[in-house]
This record gives structure tokens, C-alpha cells and sequence, in this order.
């Protein structure tokens, strides 16, 4: 077996399917040292409805498998083997400029341009820092007994929870019955609550979408699930122009209890039209309020919120969060209302900005941000609509740095909205203009090189909190 080099990528189990989650490595067609042309076949895979092989992407040598064929299926995005391109493109954001090293610890690094100004010093070390003590509480009692949980088995508590609360509650969508959820978030529903109140439906989500709309008009409560919400744009009509519009238009005499909830964002390798992120245009639309939680807790409160709201909700998932364990309360009806943030991880030199999937992507870019000195608060915006401006306003008074986090693409992102409201807020605070990670401005790649290029990343995210902490 050959040994790693700094050359070798990964190969992951890609997802071949918008619904897969896991697959049976069934058969290897290379072995270590085979030589493979972009377009080889590499291996055989089984998921639970179908057998597909995957290839490789450009021209290099296997140099080491990491799992043998054979065994039980393994989660998607598990690296199954290394391989050595016959060209290294360059993976890496450009590099801000250098923390100073201990020897320089007495200069001022030199600001960009070649100008004569003064730089800023570095941020303090975190052992000169005061001790924060604005940490947050949880969102219950402190006493309140918990228990690990994951996303998935949250947001089908909850469901259950309310279905079983309120009659009038139903779900609605494609798999969500028999298969028990494209992503089993339905598990064991249509078991306990029948198919007329756990709906399979053709795929039709222009026909399911009105169904439900006008089911929310005669007064119940339905939950629409989409497989993926880049799946819900040909129900737009419906989303926008009624269940948005309805108590505005009829002066409130009409409301519409709704929720659509499904993944939103792009899991490895599933190409530009499974690849969309929706939550930039969710919560631009008035009329509908915007959940997007990170944590198993969240997931189950906010959900509660959503399907007891008047309102439409949009709610919105991360296929890569479902099999993640948080700690989630037992033994009280957990309810988060909209527009209420959570600090993460509390921080003093630059604020870092985000919602679901991105959150986890903030917190490991404050980690690697510590390591040279920079203190990142975190801050979990959790729901897009309403926002909670006065906790992100608090963070930049202490901090007067700001990036902004998301999946989805930089022109009318969510970071220029909320570098626009920072800036009339709290101008005076501010110590360098707010920066926005996002993904690439083109259609997602399918091509693995190209897909983690094109994908916000930790790297990005310190890249610029070292850039905006250099102002």
C-alpha cells in the first residue's frame, strides 16, 4: 500500500441520486497503481434503488484504496480512496496576509498597496482577552433534562408531535407515506396517523402545492414536503402569488396556515439543478416567513413554530444535517420563535454571520481563526424572516468586524442585505467594510475538483476574517 503524498485527493461516494444517503461498495473495477483517463469507470455501487457505477473525473493513478468492495453501505461523502492527478489544480483561496510570528511580535504588519500608513495591531492573543460573559442561556429551562438527537429523528418528533396536538395537521408530499420520507423524515408517520393524513402524491409539485394551499384556505394545516427545494420553483405561482399574498389581499379575512419544509442547498456532488439555494429568494418574498435551523434543537422548535403560525413558512433543511446529534430537551413543549439568533461561540475581534449548514462551516473557521489569534463570535441567524438585526448590531459593537456566511450566490445574497443594514446601523462602529463568503457566482459543477471550488468553505471564511481584522 503506497503512502499519502501532499498530491493525493480524496474520492468520495458521490451522492447519484437527490435522495441517497448511504450506498453498498459492491465492486472495485481499479486496483492500486491503475493508471485511470477521465471517464474510467471506477466502481459499483448499490443504493437502496438502484446499482451505478461512477467515474473518474480527470486523469491520474489510484494510489491507495480505502475501502474494500463488499461491505455494509457506508454514508455518502465517505472518502473511499486517494488518488494522484496528473495535474494538482490549485484548491486553495488566496492567503490573506500572515498573523505575526512570535519573533515579529513587536512589529505592525505592513497594510496592502506598498502605502506608508500605519497598520492596525494584530488582534490580542486570546490569553490577554478578558473572559466573555455575555454566553447566552439555552432556549429552555435550565433545568430541563436532554437527550443527543439527531436532525432527522427531531423534525419527525415534532411532526409527530403536532399531528398528534392538532387534527387538523397533515403532511403532504412525494414519498413522504409508504417510503417514509425521501430523507425517513416520515418515519413511521403514515403508521401511526393513516394515508389521509400522511398523503403520498404523484410528482406533481405544481399540483400537491395548490392541493395544500387550498387545504390551508379551508382551514387546515398542511406541511408540504419537497424532496428538494430546488423542486418547489414550479410551484412558484402558488408559494408567491397566493399563500404569500392571501392575508394581505383579503385585508386578513383569509389566512393560510402552511408550512413547506425540505433540504435547501447542495450535498456533494449532485450538479446545478439539485445544487440550488433558495434562502436568499425565500426571504425576499413578504408574506412568508423563513426558518432555517442548524441544530436538532432548533430543527424541532421552529417547526412547532411553523406549523402552529397563521403564516406561511418556508422552512428550510440541509440534507449534510440530518445525521447530525445535537442535545434536544425532553419533557416540555419546545417552541423557538421566529427572529430570535443564538451565539454559538462568543468572540471579539470579528463577527461571523450565517444560517444552517453555514453555521457549521462558521464555527470551524473560528476554531482555525483561534489558532492565530483572532477571537470569531458566531452567530446562528436560525430564521431569514424575520431577523434578529439587533443581536447581529450588538456583536458589531463589540467586535466592529463583520463576515457574512452562506451557501448561496453572491449578487442580492443575504450578506449584501446585511452588510447594507449594518453599515446604516452602525457605521460609526465599524473598522472595515463587511465582507460576505458565499459559493461561486455560476451554476453548481458536478465535477468534483470544480464542485469544492465553486462551494463556500472554512478556508474562504478565514481568508477573509483575517483579510477585514488587517483593515
Amino acid at each position: 500500500m503506497s503512502a499519502r503524498t501532499a498530491t493525493d485527493l480524496e474520492i468520495r461516494l458521490p451522492a447519484l441520486s437527490p435522495t441517497m444517503e448511504s450506498g453498498r461498495l459492491a465492486k472495485w473495477y481499479v486496483s492500486e497503481g491503475d493508471r485511470v483517463a477521465a471517464g474510467d469507470v471506477l466502481a459499483e455501487i448499490e443504493t437502496d434503488k438502484a446499482t451505478m457505477e461512477f467515474e473518474a473525473e480527470t486523469p491520474g493513478t489510484i494510489s491507495r484504496l480505502l475501502i474494500p468492495a463488499g461491505g455494509e453501505p457506508i454514508p455518502v461523502d465517505t472518502a473511499l480512496a486517494l488518488f494522484t492527478p496528473d495535474t494538482q489544480p490549485a484548491t486553495q483561496p488566496p492567503r490573506a496576509p500572515e498573523a505575526a510570528s512570535a519573533a515579529d511580535a513587536g512589529k505592525e504588519a505592513a497594510p496592502a498597496g506598498g502605502s506608508d500608513a500605519p497598520a492596525p495591531a494584530a488582534p490580542q492573543t486570546p490569553a490577554a482577552r478578558k473572559p466573555d460573559t455575555s454566553w447566552p442561556q439555552p432556549d429552555w429551562p435550565a433545568a430541563t433534562p436532554t437527550r443527543p438527537q439527531t436532525v432527522r429523528d427531531a423534525l419527525r418528533d415534532a411532526l409527530a408531535e403536532e399531528m398528534h396536538r392538532d387534527a387538523e395537521v397533515f403532511l403532504i408530499g412525494e414519498e413522504v407515506g409508504e417510503h417514509q420520507g425521501a430523507y425517513k423524515v416520515s418515519r413511521g408517520l403514515r403508521d401511526d396517523f393513516g394515508a389521509a393524513r400522511v398523503v403520498d402524491t404523484p410528482i406533481t409539485e405544481q399540483g400537491f402545492t395548490g392541493l395544500a394551499i387550498g387545504a390551508a384556505f379551508a382551514g387546515l394545516k398542511p406541511v408540504v414536503e419537497f424532496m428538494s427545494f430546488a423542486y418547489a420553483l414550479p410551484a412558484l405561482g402558488q408559494i408567491v402569488q397566493s399563500a404569500a399574498k392571501a392575508r394581505a389581499m383579503t385585508g386578513g379575512a383569509l389566512t393560510c396556515p402552511i408550512t413547506f419544509r425540505g433540504p435547501n442547498g447542495a450535498p456533494p456532488r449532485v450538479a446545478a439543478q439539485h445544487g440550488t439555494d433558495l434562502a436568499a429568494w425565500a426571504a425576499q418574498i413578504p408574506g412568508l416567513k423563513v426558518a432555517m435551523p442548524y441544530t436538532a434543537a432548533d430543527a424541532k422548535g421552529l417547526l412547532k413554530a411553523a406549523i402552529r403560525d397563521p403564516d406561511p413558512v418556508i422552512f428550510l433543511e440541509h440534507e449534510l444535517l440530518y445525521g447530525e446529534s445535537f442535545d434536544v430537551p425532553t419533557g416540555i413543549d419546545h417552541i423557538l420563535p421566529f427572529g430570535r439568533a443564538a451565539i454559538r461561540r462568543p468572540g471579539s475581534d470579528v463577527t461571523l454571520v450565517a444560517a444552517g449548514l453555514a453555521v457549521r462551516h462558521a464555527l470551524h473557521a473560528a476554531e482555525a481563526l483561534a489558532a492565530i489569534g483572532i477571537s470569531a463570535e458566531v452567530i446562528d441567524l436560525r430564521s431569514l424572516r424575520p431577523i434578529d438585526y439587533d443581536t447581529i448590531l450588538a456583536s458589531l459593537r463589540k467586535t466592529n468586524r463583520c463576515v457574512t456566511v452562506e451557501e448561496g450566490w453572491p449578487v442580492a445574497s443575504l450578506g449584501d442585505h446585511l452588510a447594507a443594514r449594518i453599515t446604516q446601523r452602525t457605521f460609526d462602529w465599524l473598522d472595515a467594510p463587511v465582507l460576505s463568503a458565499t459559493g461561486e457566482d455560476i451554476p453548481l459543477p458536478y465535477a468534483a475538483n470544480l464542485d469544492s471550488l465553486a462551494r463556500v468553505s472554512v478556508e474562504k471564511i478565514v481568508a477573509l476574517a483575517r483579510q477585514t481584522c488587517y483593515k
